[in-house]
């Protein structure tokens, strides 16, 4: 056999060789398949690009629980100026710090709960306690909870670091009064009445003091 017929068959048996490996690794195609159509690097970069987080959105620790602009803006303000600041952790402490100053007003022990209360609460809380004993009534009042509680307004005075925070509190208690005899001249003790309460905390953002205290009081 010639040598140039013995290289056609050389040549011929690698590339029938060549075939069957790429039908291997690229299997076959049967029918009307999809065409692959390959995506640009702009087009993958672009789809990314869609389903990246957002940094910066909204503070949901604020507008879970106000959306007025203005007060949105005075807590992010005084979270600024006070990074362990939160307004769920404020509004959680203000629900406790409401049966407490609430009970001691009713009971008339200012003592334990004047840390917590401004120059001007606390002389107005007393000059009506003082009026009871003058009277000679008693109130016994028995806290039942918390009906309501919702934030209303905000203000962060940038130049002071202070501080206000709005509320209105709608409470559950039982409540009567009774005389220098011990009898029942207003409220009874099995019916359950609503107080509502709208109160203002002030506090210093940022300083050592971690209490906020009660500034001003309506219905």
């Amino acid at each position: 056999m010639s040598s140039p017929i013995i290289q056609l068959i050389v040549l011929a048996a690698i590339a029938i060789f060549l075939i069957l490996r790429l039908r291997d690794v690229l299997g076959t195609r049967e029918g009307f398949e999809k065409p692959v159509v390959s995506r640009s690097e702009t087009e993958k970069v672009d789809n990314r690009n869609r389903f990246e987080v957002i940094e910066g959105g909204p503070d949901t620790d604020i507008t879970d629980h106000i959306e007025e602009p203005d007060s949105v803006e005075a807590l992010t303000k005084m979270k600024k100026a006070e990074p362990s600041f939160g307004v769920s952790d404020f509004l959680g402490g203000a629900r406790g710090a409401y049966e407490m100053i609430l009970m001691a007003f009713e009971a008339g022990d200012l003592a334990k709960i004047k840390p917590f209360l401004s120059d001007e609460v606390y002389d107005s809380f007393a000059a009506v306690v003082e009026q009871r004993e003058k009277d000679g009534y008693k109130i016994e009042a028995n806290f039942v909870g918390l009906r309501e509680l919702k934030l209303v307004e905000a203000e962060f005075d940038e130049q002071s670091k202070e501080g206000d925070i709005t509320i209105r509190f709608v409470g559950e208690l039982t409540s009567v009064v009774r005389d220098k005899a011990g009898e029942i001249i207003e409220g009874n003790p099995k019916e359950v009445k609503r107080q509502k309460d709208v109160w203002t905390f002030s506090r210093i953002m940022g300083s050592s003091d971690p209490n906020w205290q009660l500034v001003a009081t309506g219905g």
